[in-house]
């Protein structure tokens, strides 16, 4: 059973930062894809970034230049890091990774972005 595992979240003032961490029980090198999504309250869903196995990477446009995603395979963990928050980042952020056809997601991290 593949599991992923979000840590990092918390509470922060608006222009502060976060890095968010996604620990998976498995190799990520198996992966095709990982990335982080996020869903605000009343909200759907939505991409913010994503990082291939080659390494290339996608950033939602809300979030580029703010935001960095990266990998460490030695690890098996992918990271966001977060800069120059704001208020309407505050969302559960959740980790996703494609593997062998099928979609795994972690359970959630809540970032809060808050005076």
């Amino acid at each position: 059973q593949v599991q992923l595992v979000e840590s990092g979240g918390g509470l922060v003032q608006p222009g502060g930062s976060l890095r968010l961490s996604c620990a998976a029980s498995t190799s990520i090198s198996s992966f095709s894809v990982m990335g982080w999504h996020r869903q605000a309250p009343g909200k759907e869903r939505t991409l913010v970034a994503l990082i291939f196995s080659a390494g290339l990477t996608n950033y939602a446009d809300s979030v580029k230049g703010r935001f960095t995603i990266s990998r460490d395979n030695a690890k098996n963990t992918v990271y966001l890091e977060m800069n120059t928050l704001k208020p309407e980042d505050t969302a559960v952020y959740y980790c996703n990774g494609q593997r062998r056809g099928y979609a795994y997601w972690g359970q959630g991290t809540q970032v809060t972005v808050s005076s």
